[in-house]
């Protein structure tokens, strides 16, 4: 297909996803383009609005409202928002070009020639001549023509792309050693101190701390405990801006609220302060806060179901719009103080990962699909941070790092640690790299069932004294995470995935021995496991695809179109699955149907958890710790335990929902009778239930969650 053409004075360049009219230059999304070609094809005739939605949106179901917010797109880039000069609407037929298109030849001479005619869009098309005079007037007229063009795109020669330049580390040093959990580290502008974010326990947040380099001395900067995100800092180093989360008393429509605050930073080196208030979000939700080189700060929203990057200026109290995709979704961005870049990680409909560099106005400067090496699965998102020296940024996958360039080259870093690590973060000068480390241990309790409660004659609950929960012998019990152990039916082994081994895989054990039963690749992430109605094998969630295990280690796979978020329940007998699935960016709730391959969409709500009952009631919780049931029309919520709060899971057996809440208790609600029942209180350790019988019952325990900071020396 052509690449660049006129329509009329605009030069349209498709390789760069842009419209021209003299030295004025605006960036049009892919889909606005590929409807103006289409219409300037079949320039001065009516194009139906089937063949527009059939050309541009093959296979795809869209609404007419997606053809004409492309039109308004182009009628704005062709100064025509008032009129219909160029694009003219013919009722309930379509649309037509009335303007006189020219066409541009593919070649490195017509290429030169039309950059030429930027400055005379008016003009004929400069042609080769004979004569020795205009070849040279041609080449120096490209060459000034060049020049504009980089000025237009704002993409200068220092930040054009670069090849990744492979990096390599000669020291570890840990910055932290302590018994608490630090996340999110960063260095000071001035590269003096590292800021970071320390957790003492589940119940009372976190608070900010300092560190000085090179006395080695902490520093309280927070001075009331908190539930604050991530942190940026200004240009000039004076001011952190973060999110500070709390409950609300009156939420409208989620959990919690998203305070922006800012805290001076000069100060609370010198006593803890309080930050203060920027901004608060209570109909949206705000994320990772990134201070540009000025006042604004830039932020991921999301309304709805999908993302969009959004630009706050401080001084006007107003914010703008800087990025935003109709199809497929934002999945990160990291910022590059140093180039003043925006880097923008996002995912198309078909869950392929794209990087896109932008301009702090929103100006796309480049647009690559993301070349992944075997080592990263498919639907693994990425989250990388700018290289300040190279031209380049880096991400880790949890034991191995990666570098990507601006145009979706992926190189891995020879680097494989023993333990997990997150981050990173660079120093400004690019020659150390922040990280965290540290396992995550979490063992497997099987306890008595009957230790729980038992009533007395007048029905109260004498609740049993579970807070010693690590008196009780921990099931198979290593070092590392151990997680959602599940009885097998009908038999004595009980399935669960383990670390022990240095990566997440399934394993069995009958009591007295287990064994593993996958091999799965390093940094592998399972999301969820669910064991065959007969017991002979298992469903599981690895890396985002659904895997049939066997008691013989053997596999078979279970293919989906989309990738897999989360599974929750596998019916073996009708072939069908409960799961959170990515369709078009959007996680949704579906049934998924693998005899026929269809997936039954449920709901695109944030649903935290779901189970269908033996009498195939669904049941889910939302992301306001609500608990629904389906109904005849529509979904029910059930009253009594929209107070429980908290339960970050739920089993079902025999009609009777069982969970942990945030109090520590273990409770159940039995659907038939609608009868609620406080079994007991567990251990704060416990995170929650995975399992439960007639005769016991699993939970899965934390036994110590250490993270701490370390430093990686650049060679």
């Amino acid at each position: 297909m052509t690449a660049q053409y006129w329509v009329g004075d605009y030069f349209v360049d498709l390789t760069r996803n842009q419209i021209t009219q003299k030295t004025d230059s605006k960036i049009i999304p892919p889909k606005a383009l590929a409807v103006l070609t289409h219409l300037a094809k079949n320039a001065n005739k009516v194009v139906s609005h089937d063949e527009l939605l059939d050309q541009v949106w093959p296979d795809t179901i869209v609404t007419p409202n997606t053809l004409q917010r492309s039109i308004a797109q182009l009628r704005k880039a062709l100064g025509e928002e008032g009129n219909q000069s160029y694009i003219k609407t013919h009722s309930k037929q379509g649309y037509s070009l009335e303007v006189e298109v020219r066409w541009q030849p593919i070649d490195d001479s017509a290429i030169a020639s039309s950059e030429a005619d930027l400055s005379e869009p008016n003009g004929e098309l400069v042609t080769a001549r004979n004569s020795e005079s205009s070849r040279l007037g041609l080449l120096l007229i490209s060459i000034v023509a060049g020049i504009i063009v980089v000025g237009i795109t704002g993409y200068t020669l220092l930040e054009k792309p670069a090849q990744t330049s492979q990096l390599t580390f000669d020291k570890l040093s840990l910055l932290t050693a302590t018994d608490d959990k630090e996340f999110d580290p960063s260095y000071t502008p001035d590269g003096k101190y590292i800021v970071f974010h320390r957790y003492l326990d589940k119940q009372c947040g976190n608070k900010l701390w300092a560190k000085n380099i090179s006395n080695q001395k902490e520093i309280q900067l927070t001075r009331d405990w908190g539930a604050y995100g991530s942190h940026s800092f200004s240009k000039d180093g004076k001011k952190l801006v973060f999110l500070a989360t709390e409950a609300c008393d009156k939420p409208v429509t989620q959990k919690d609220c998203y305070d922006l605050v800012s805290l001076d930073f000069e100060k609370a080196l010198e006593s803890p302060q309080q930050p203060s208030l920027i901004l608060q979000c209570k109909n949206s939700i705000v994320v990772k806060p990134i201070w540009l080189n000025n006042d604004d700060i830039v932020l991921l929203q999301k309304k709805t179901h999908r993302w969009k990057l959004i630009k706050y200026s401080i001084s006007e109290n107003k914010s703008t719009d800087l990025y935003y995709r109709n199809d497929g979704n934002l999945v990160d961005f990291a910022y590059s103080v140093k180039h003043d870049l925006i880097a923008v990680i996002r995912i198309d409909n078909d869950d392929n990962h794209h990087i896109e560099m932008l301009k702090p106005d929103g100006r796309i400067l480049s647009s690559h699909p993301i070349e992944r090496p075997q080592e990263i699965p498919k639907h693994r998102p990425l989250y990388p941070s700018f290289d300040p020296l190279n031209k380049q940024l880096i991400f880790s996958t949890g034991r191995q790092l990666f570098t990507l360039s601006y145009e979706g080259k992926v190189d891995k870093i020879d680097l494989p640690f023993a333990d997990r690590v997150a981050g990173p973060a660079f120093h400004p000068n690019g020659k150390s790299v922040l990280m965290i480390k540290g396992p995550y241990d979490s063992d497997i309790v099987l306890l008595p069932r009957g230790e729980l409660s038992e009533k007395n004659k007048v029905g109260q609950t004498k609740h049993a004294s579970l807070n010693n929960v690590r008196s009780y012998p921990s099931f198979e019990r290593s070092n590392q995470g151990e997680d959602f152990a599940i009885f097998q039916p009908s038999g004595e082994l009980i399935a669960f995935w383990s670390e022990r081994s240095g990566e997440q895989q399934l394993w069995v054990s009958d009591g007295n021995g287990s064994e593993q039963l996958t091999q799965f690749p390093m940094d592998t992430y399972i999301r969820g496991i669910d064991w065959a109605a007969d017991g002979k094998s298992l469903l599981v969630n690895a890396n985002n695809v659904l895997t049939q295990v066997f008691l013989d280690s053997s596999q078979k796979s279970l293919p989906l179109k989309h990738p897999v978020i989360r599974l929750f329940q596998w019916d073996s007998k009708n072939n069908s699955a409960l799961l959170l699935v990515r369709i078009n960016g959007i996680i949704k709730l579906v049934e998924a149907d693998f005899n026929n391959s269809e997936i039954h969409e449920i709901s695109d709500k944030t649903i935290l958890w779901a189970l269908k009952s033996e009498d195939g009631r669904l049941i889910y919780k939302d992301k306001l710790d609500q608990f629904w049931q389906s109904g005849p029309v529509e979904a029910q919520r059930i009253e009594p335990l929209g107070k429980k709060g908290g339960a970050k899971s739920f089993i079902i057996k025999h009609n009777v929902i069982y969970a942990i809440n945030s109090k520590n208790q273990l409770w159940s609600y039995d659907l038939n009778k609608e009868e609620l029942e406080v079994l007991g209180d567990v251990s704060e350790d416990v995170d929650y239930l995975t399992d439960i019988n007639q005769t016991e019952l699993l939970m899965t325990v934390k036994v110590s969650a250490k993270k701490e900071v370390v430093e990686l020396s650049v060679k």
